[in-house]
Parts: structure tokens; C-alpha cells; sequence
């Protein structure tokens, strides 16, 4: 619990918290998409360029990682037209059209906008170590090209707990309500995060590369998790069971059966299942 490790997206929280502190003006879907990792469907490339448009760029401002879209549908029309990848497609790309957005309306240059040095990356590092409540552990470069934060999973519960128990208007309650209430922007329709939000009233997931969960319920119950090989396949099983572990499987308005859907990872042979990863968790 108390040795770093990095929460990559899961960080995304706090990051547009950050931003919207810097004069970022985003409500709804959008702003809950400049906190995902998306999954590069329609919606969501419409969504960052609508965030550029507002601030007067278009997709080639982005300096993020060229990519395909995560969602099969969206990644088999990429491959049916031209096949490219683009940095628009990437599921971070929400987040950094955010930090475009903001890098305009506060007056800094947008090419050096993934500096660790840049007033930009400086204030976010600020805001995050101000939510955790101690120094980022060390920085490092995520996939995207953004500056990414170590810290303990303790801190990262602590920080999805914050988020929704805050006041009502303040900046990151704000991010964590849009994130609830448009789930499908935060990932995609076929994603566990999205599904499970959809689950359960009032919960707050957000999943970060190299299998990282982070979970709150709106009375304050959270937790933070890491899959020590960096395997998806085994995180999405022990964030259900540890969801379930405290108390999100029930309740009023709870989709039990999607909740128990999403906690079935299958083992494949032969093109069917033959298994299934099952959590050594209560």
C-alpha cells in the first residue's frame, strides 16, 4: 500500500480537476472526456474535436501517440478506410486536447505543452500532489507522452474518495459527477469501467494502463488496485470481487446481473471458453 506505484490514467481525475482550477471551461460529456481513456468511437473523436474547435486548434495540435481506436467496430472502419493510425484515435487524446484548451486560455505555447517544465504540466503536478495530500513519488513519461505520477495505491483510493465526497460545485466533485453521469465517454460501450458505472448508481471507476483500477462509492467507500504483471485479464476480475468486497454489488438500483456479467473474464480454447479467471478474494 505504501510503495509507489504508477496509476497512469487513473490520474486523469485529478488532472482535468486541475485544468478546469487553470480556467478550462468543459461541462458534461466533454469534461468527463478530458478524464478518459476512450476507446476511439465516433462520440468520442467528435467530442475532442469539439474540445480543439473551442479553442481555436484542430487534431493537429495533438501530440499524442498515433493509435487505432480500442472499440473492434470503430478500429475495423479505420482499417477499411485508410488504416492510418492517428493521434486523435488515442485514448488519451481527450485529456490532451484538455491540456491544449487550457494551454490557450491561459496565453502558454501549445508545442511544448508534454514538457514536465511547462507551466502547464508544473500547475497539474501541483493540484495532484495537493489532492493525495504528499509529493508525487517520481515523474515519468506515460504512453501518451504526458508526464505520469507515482504514488501509493493509499493515496490514490484517498484521492477517488475526495472526489466524491466534495462539496457539490467544487472542481474535482465536478469531474467525478461528470464522469457518472456519462460513463460511455469515459471509456466505451463495450468497457468494463463504463458498464460497471452503469451498474451501479453513483459509482466512480477509471482504469490506467498496465491494469490499474481506481473506485469510489458516492458514501466515500474506495479503493485502488494494481495487477503486479501489468495483466488486464486478471484486473478486471479483482476489481469486481473487491468492488463487491465492499458492498457495490447491492443496493438500491443495482444491475446485479451486469455487475456479475463483468466479473466473468473467460479463459479461451479454440475460440470458446474453456475457463474462467477467478480472484482469490471474499
Amino acid at each position: 500500500m505504501d510503495a509507489p506505484i504508477h496509476p497512469r490514467s487513473t490520474n486523469k481525475l485529478m488532472q482535468a480537476a486541475g485544468m478546469r482550477a487553470l480556467g478550462l471551461v468543459l461541462d458534461g460529456e466533454l469534461l468527463a472526456l478530458s478524464a478518459a481513456s476512450h476507446d476511439g468511437e465516433p462520440k468520442h473523436v467528435a467530442g475532442v474535436r469539439a474540445i480543439l474547435s473551442s479553442a481555436g486548434l484542430d487534431e493537429s495540435a495533438l501530440q499524442t501517440t498515433p493509435a487505432l481506436p480500442a472499440n473492434p467496430a470503430a478500429r475495423l472502419a479505420v482499417l477499411r478506410g485508410d488504416g492510418a493510425p492517428r493521434p486523435i484515435l488515442h485514448g488519451c487524446s481527450g485529456k490532451h486536447a484538455a491540456m491544449l484548451a487550457t494551454c490557450v486560455h491561459a496565453g502558454w505555447d501549445t508545442a511544448t505543452y508534454l514538457e514536465p517544465e511547462h507551466p502547464l504540466q508544473v500547475l497539474l503536478k501541483d493540484t495532484v500532489e495537493g489532492v493525495i495530500g504528499e509529493h508525487v513519488a517520481h515523474t515519468a513519461v506515460d504512453g501518451c507522452g504526458a508526464p505520469a505520477y507515482a504514488m501509493p495505491l493509499r493515496a490514490l483510493a484517498r484521492a477517488f474518495r475526495t472526489a466524491v465526497i466534495a462539496r457539490e460545485g467544487s472542481l474535482l466533485r465536478d469531474v467525478a459527477d461528470a464522469m457518472r453521469a456519462h460513463p460511455e465517454f469515459v471509456c466505451g460501450e463495450e468497457s468494463e469501467v463504463t458498464g460497471l458505472m452503469r451498474a451501479v448508481p453513483g459509482l466512480l471507476v477509471k482504469d490506467g494502463a498496465e491494469s490499474v483500477y481506481a473506485a469510489a462509492l458516492p458514501d466515500g467507500r474506495a479503493l485502488a488496485l494494481k495487477v503486479s504483471d501489468g495483466g488486464f485479464r486478471a484486473g478486471q476480475a479483482v476489481l469486481v470481487a473487491a468492488l463487491g468486497s465492499i458492498g457495490a454489488a447491492s443496493g438500491p438500483g443495482v444491475d446485479a446481473e451486469a455487475f456479475k456479467r463483468w466479473g466473468l473474464v473467460p479463459v479461451l480454447g479454440g475460440g470458446r471458453s474453456v475457463g474462467r479467471i477467478r480472484p482469490l478474494v471474499p
